[in-house]
């Protein structure tokens, strides 16, 4: 938040155009707390965010600029509310008779019920009204809206709980068992979607709402099915997965099915976060969900992606768990709703990845694809793995051998090397070990361990693999230097998502 602040104190309009989605919600409750009608309020609201455009060189303290901005907002409520007031119940009027689109009975009742809130909210004294309408209402993170109201969370949880016991005797018994029980959960039902235990771990214990999802595959090793769900197509990828990476078939398959069911309870929830960094290793992720949801209909559900490249502060982002747990509420309504273009074009780029050629992928990313705006490079970045018709290395054998030239490294130097090359494929320890692998294998290896005879594995890590050099064979320095052809010599036995190539004949060669 301070680096956001500080960026548009110089004029980084990207960096202000941040700090007006995080706090707009925070903007508006207070606006129509003060108002009392949601399009005035929308009117200070954006009075407001300009003045403190104009003016938030005067913020001389980061943390002091949620309260800076509420002085802002309140202002601003007072001066329209010396102005005409909009006719809103005729515009409201004006709009349900417009709406003729499907589903316009849902949405008439849901406004009723939304307006059945707001009745019950705004008869609560001043205090308990805005922490209610900023946690259940508009989900804002309880640390946030503390320190917007100068109070402290343990303060703050104790007007919520106030609260909730007002309303229970407020609402009609009738409304009572839906609105209060959501107000007791905390809003809306959600469900996060994530990759990586250590960040799922820290959004359980943030205090954004919602159940947490961690999606466990590794779509970019082994062979990859535009249906990946279906027995016969887990059951060959869990055979190939316990060669490569040593997890065991029936462990592979059983946590596969579990996050399948955990998935196909989607419309239990009234939104579904998918949250998804630039690597390809997240891209491949983001791809098969958007296909997965491109086929069924999400009724009252609704989908929603945070994609992150970038964190401020942070000059080398890798990923989201990398934000401790205060970065990690920042982003709290940051995600945005997934539009139909999205959900096509992640739908294509997993129709391409999974073909059994290249040649749909190559096309489609010559193609428009800024609705996803990290695919191109990470997809890109997954057609550099094909072997090259120079000596038939793939992007990551090739940068293993190059730092190699300069001579042995230890596993873990030459690991973390190749990663902060390649780190767009957010490759992962044991997929790099798997590559090592067979590169040292075979009649005719390509490079050489010094000090181990075995390579970790899903398993655990050999003792002495740590302590091992590796380095070049002779065959291997004649390969970095375009002298020999790996596959000619070696063969090749890959999977390249939906494409497999093998044999020492002709296969396909990176020319693109």
């Amino acid at each position: 938040m301070r680096e956001w602040i500080e960026a548009a104190q110089t004029g980084d309009r990207e960096s202000f155009e941040r700090l007006v989605r995080h706090f707009r919600p925070l903007a508006c409750t207070i606006a129509y707390d003060r108002l009392g009608d949601s399009y005035l309020a929308e009117d200070a609201v954006q009075e407001a965010f300009t003045e403190a455009f104009l003016y938030i060189d005067q913020v001389r303290e980061p943390s002091a600029f949620a309260g800076w901005l509420k002085r802002i907002v309140i202002r601003q409520c007072l001066r329209l509310r010396r102005r005409k007031t909009h006719p809103s119940a005729m515009l409201e009027e004006a709009d349900a008779i417009a709406d003729t689109s499907p589903g316009v009975l849902e949405q008439v009742e849901l406004r009723e019920l939304r307006q059945l809130v707001h009745q019950a909210v705004d008869g609560l004294p001043s205090k308990l009204r805005i922490a209610v309408s900023l946690f259940y209402l508009e989900g804002q993170p309880i640390r946030t809206i503390a320190e917007a109201l100068d109070t402290t969370p343990s303060a703050l949880k104790k007007r919520l709980f106030e609260a909730r016991s007002k309303l229970k005797g407020a609402l009609p018994v009738r409304d009572l068992i839906h609105v209060y029980r959501q107000l007791s959960e905390g809003g809306v039902k959600m469900l996060h979607i994530v990759n990586g235990d250590v960040f799922g771990s820290k959004l359980k214990q943030s205090q954004i709402p919602g159940e947490v999802l961690v999606w466990r595959e590794i779509y970019t090793v082994g062979p990859v099915f535009t249906e990946p769900a279906e027995p016969e197509n887990r059951a060959a990828r869990a055979a190939y997965i316990e060669q490569a990476l040593g997890v065991p078939q029936a462990e592979f398959i059983r946590h596969g099915e579990e996050q399948e069911r955990a998935l196909a309870a989607y419309q239990d929830y009234d939104e579904v976060v998918l949250w998804f960094e630039y690597d390809l290793f997240d891209q491949t992720m983001l791809a098969y969900l958007l296909h997965w949801f491109s086929e069924r209909p999400l009724g009252k559900t609704k989908l929603s992606l945070l994609s992150i490249g970038a964190f401020p502060g942070i000059a080398s982002f890798r990923g989201l768990g990398q934000l401790n747990l205060r970065q990690v509420e920042t982003l709290s309504g940051l995600w945005q709703a997934v539009s139909g273009r999205e959900l096509r074009l992640g739908a294509d780029l997993w129709q391409a990845f999974t073909a059994d050629t290249a040649d749909p992928l190559v096309e489609l990313l010559k193609g428009d694809t800024s609705a996803l705006p990290f695919a191109r490079e990470a997809f890109l970045a997954h057609l550099s793995k094909f072997p090259s018709v120079r000596n038939g290395l793939g992007s990551i054998e090739q940068a293993t051998l190059d730092v190699l030239t300069e001579g042995t490294r230890t596993p873990i130097e030459l690991f973390r090397l190749i990663c902060e090359q390649h780190h767009v494929l957010g490759m992962g320890d044991l997929e790099y070990w798997s590559i090592l692998k067979t590169l040292a294998g075979g009649d005719e290896p390509i490079v050489r361990v010094d000090g181990s005879e075995t390579f970790p594995s899903f398993q655990g890590v050999p003792d002495n693999f740590a302590s091992s050099r590796i380095g070049l064979t002779e065959l291997g320095s004649l390969v970095q230097e375009g002298k020999a052809d790996r596959v000619a010599r070696c063969g090749i036995d890959q999977w390249y998502g939906g494409v497999h190539l093998h044999g020492r004949g002709e296969v396909l060669r990176r020319d693109w």
